[in-house]
């Protein structure tokens, strides 16, 4: 039962065309029914006509969001889930106004790789590259799903395909979630691979397989642990460090002073997901207080809202943070 103040919003979907509306819709209605969970409302589809049942706020931001993926269908054969999670979460989180658009509610600044155009979800995510295009040394903070490692390979890739630099040279921290490298099969080079999925699966997104692995063969894309960087300047490079939450203090000094001329170094990591021993200080957390002064660095601060995976995600992590003021 809807309560009395909730109003009825009449939408048309243009052109009517049977095919658009049949993917637009999704099996059993359930494009639909997610945005009716979502944003919780009621609405009636007829053809191309909907209407939307809720308070005015909902069926605005509802009704933008319906406009927004039947825009999708323009170019697409199917909508995903994902597209429908990342639509949801823009229009979610976007103040509303009787008469949005799309280009509106999406950011005008877009990285093209080779095999996808990335444009930003929100404005922390464009503020991250603007950071980086800005500044030779960033931070990215904030949970996992955010886009953190996403964004900085699509920069890397660009940065790359430009000429800006001549190589990408992937780090990652040897602590994982209290497994030991040691444990682990094969070689180094293997054991530290798993632990780099989400770079190459970015990487492999942007640039396709074939061409990674030729980059990887011919050493313009280097993938190592942080210990391997003891010693060495990379000049010309562009350097991502995932999961640095897990450096020491003195890990995460040498990591920085292994930037030569030309470079371009971002070091991403979650403050809430710390694996090292407890008596040790996370390099992140104490580098963050060190350079909070020094000019020419960028640093995004990433929370849920900005979460572009399944939307318990952000449901998750912001009980968590409700439970974790709650005990202090």
């Amino acid at each position: 039962m809807h309560r009395a103040h909730d109003s009825l919003k009449n939408i048309f979907l243009e052109p009517s065309d049977a095919k658009r509306l049949a993917i637009f819709a999704g099996e059993l209605n359930g494009n639909i029914k997610l945005i009716e969970k979502s944003f919780n409302v009621k609405i009636y589809h007829n053809g191309n006509k909907l209407n939307i049942k809720g308070t005015d706020k909902n069926s605005d931001k509802a009704a933008n969001a319906l406009l927004d993926l039947y825009k999708q269908t323009q170019e697409n054969n199917e909508i995903t889930k994902e597209s429908i999670h990342l639509c949801i979460q823009e229009h979610m989180n976007h103040p509303t106004t009787n008469s949005i658009s799309l280009k509106e509610v999406k950011s005008s600044y877009q990285i093209q790789t080779p095999k996808k155009k990335i444009t930003p979800r929100g404005k922390n995510q464009e503020d991250y590259l603007n950071n980086i295009e800005l500044n030779e040394l960033n931070f990215g903070v904030g949970p996992a799903g955010t886009g953190k490692t996403y964004l900085a390979v699509a920069a890397a890739v660009n940065a790359l395909m430009n000429d800006r630099v001549q190589k990408i040279v992937l780090i990652r921290p040897a602590v994982e979630a209290g497994e030991k490298l040691g444990f682990l099969p094969g070689d180094l080079a293997q054991k530290v691979d798993p632990y780099l999925k989400p770079l190459y699966d970015a990487l492999y997104e942007m640039l396709g397989v074939d061409k990674v692995q030729k980059l990887v063969e011919r050493d313009i894309i280097e993938v190592a642990p942080l210990a391997y960087l003891r010693g060495r300047t990379l000049n010309n490079a562009f350097i991502i460090m995932d999961e640095s939450q897990n450096t020491t203090i003195d890990q995460m000094k040498m990591f920085l002073t292994r930037m030569g001329y030309g470079s371009y170094a971002v070091v991403n990591g979650d403050l809430t997901q710390i694996d090292l021993p407890s008596n040790l200080t996370s390099g992140l957390s104490n580098v963050l207080e060190v350079l909070s002064k020094t000019e020419n660095i960028g640093v995004t601060k990433f929370n849920s809202h900005d979460v572009v995976r399944h939307p318990l995600v952000k449901k998750i992590i912001d009980a968590y943070e409700t439970f974790k003021g709650i005990k202090t």
